[in-house]
């Protein structure tokens, strides 16, 4: 945890930059862009060891289907922040791999009901738990206090990002 010089956990005004810029959120966009873009290339190598064919915007499919199990595809694509049709076309490609299973919704004759095969499931749970254990490799050398910090103010700027 960084101090803030005055004590009190709040934070101070900063001097901004001479462009009218704080610095600490110049720092913070250029460490969040590098963050994302190593994240973009990670889940393109995750998606093909998921599968050599699996496009790397449906990985997230995947790995929300195995986090919360059986979805309505309409709740899959406002999770991921796509249209209808891009959603369908993605859920052919996953049915075809043989990763996903797709139902009719018995609640909704029109909605689809997606979830994961069993190889689905095997294949996206070993890669999820490959990633698991480079993350434990590569901060072996931090304070699990520090990891746990990390993680919940993530958590903070995703739920701040998301309203």
């Amino acid at each position: 945890m960084h101090e803030d010089g005055n004590g009190d956990g709040r934070g101070s005004a900063s001097p901004a930059t001479p462009g009218g810029v704080d610095q600490e959120f110049l720092s913070l966009e250029r460490e969040l862009t590098v963050l994302l873009r190593r994240a973009r290339a990670n889940q393109g190598e995750m998606a093909r060891e998921v599968h050599p064919d699996l496009e790397s915007a449906a990985y997230g499919l995947l790995v929300r289907l195995e986090e919360l199990g059986r979805q309505r595809a309409t709740e899959l694509a406002a999770y991921i922040g796509v249209g209808k049709a891009t959603m369908s076309r993605q859920l052919r490609a996953l049915e075809q791999l043989g990763l996903i299973d797709r139902e009719p919704d018995p609640a909704d004759g029109r909605a689809w009901l997606v979830d994961l095969t069993e190889e689905g499931r095997t294949r996206v749970g070993r890669v999820r738990e490959a990633r698991r254990a480079r993350y434990v490799s590569q901060l072996a050398h931090w304070d699990r206090g520090e990891v746990s910090e990390l993680a919940r103010l993530l958590h903070d700027l995703n739920q701040g990002m998301a309203k």
